[in-house]
């Protein structure tokens, strides 16, 4: 029985596989570390969102400024962009480029409304004399609430740059390692803000 002996060029190949392999490795421990670290801050938001609930300083109640249909709509669009999302990763392990590029485009668009109502709420708020100034209510529901809106908007960035990479560098193992990362990140957010919905917008209105 011969030992095979790997020529140079096979053993830089090898070498370069494993590379590739230990960093993408490091790169999902890596995030998983930062999607913990989110979840702490997020906890500590809503844990100073619990205590300054009842802070009105006189000023107007969750009840009297939501609109839980309005906040529906919001939830539904982010909740769909979830479900489109999906379809993108499944459509990138099937290696079809141009449908995961379309159902991506579908989860940016709809991400792209919740922002655009997020803000038309905030303004709507602000104009009103409601701003983060007004109360310690205000002040943690801008403070959440806009924080999850900040990750949503880095994520819509992201989401561009990988729409990018799909097209022109096609479905690589380092592509569809960065767009697993994406989607487990979209989910994420996804998560916050059932938390969000049902704390602040529909707790608050009871």
């Amino acid at each position: 029985m011969t030992a095979h002996i790997l020529s140079a060029p096979e053993a830089s190949l090898v070498h370069h596989e494993d590379h590739a392999e230990e960093h993408a490795d490091n790169a999902v421990f890596g995030f998983w570390v930062y999607l913990m670290t989110d979840c702490i801050l997020f906890a500590c938001l809503f844990a100073t969102y619990a205590v300054l609930r009842h802070n009105y300083a006189g000023g107007p109640t969750g009840k009297e400024l939501f609109d839980l249909r309005y906040v529906f709509i919001e939830t539904m669009a982010l909740l769909l962009s979830s479900f489109a999302n999906g379809f993108a990763m499944l459509s990138l392990y099937r290696r079809e480029r141009a449908t995961a590029v379309l159902w991506l485009i579908v989860t940016a668009a709809l991400g792209l409304s919740f922002i655009g109502m997020e803000v038309n709420e905030f303004a709507h708020l602000i104009s009103e004399g409601n701003g983060p100034n007004r109360s310690g209510f205000l002040s943690s529901f801008f403070g959440l609430v806009g924080t999850h809106g900040l990750h949503v908007s880095v994520g819509l960035i992201w989401m561009t740059v990988m729409m990018g990479q799909l097209i022109f560098k096609g479905i690589t193992p380092a592509v569809t390692s960065r767009l697993q990362r994406l989607s487990l990140f979209w989910h994420f957010l996804d998560i916050i803000w059932i938390g969000v919905f049902t704390i602040i917008y529909l707790m608050g209105v009871l």
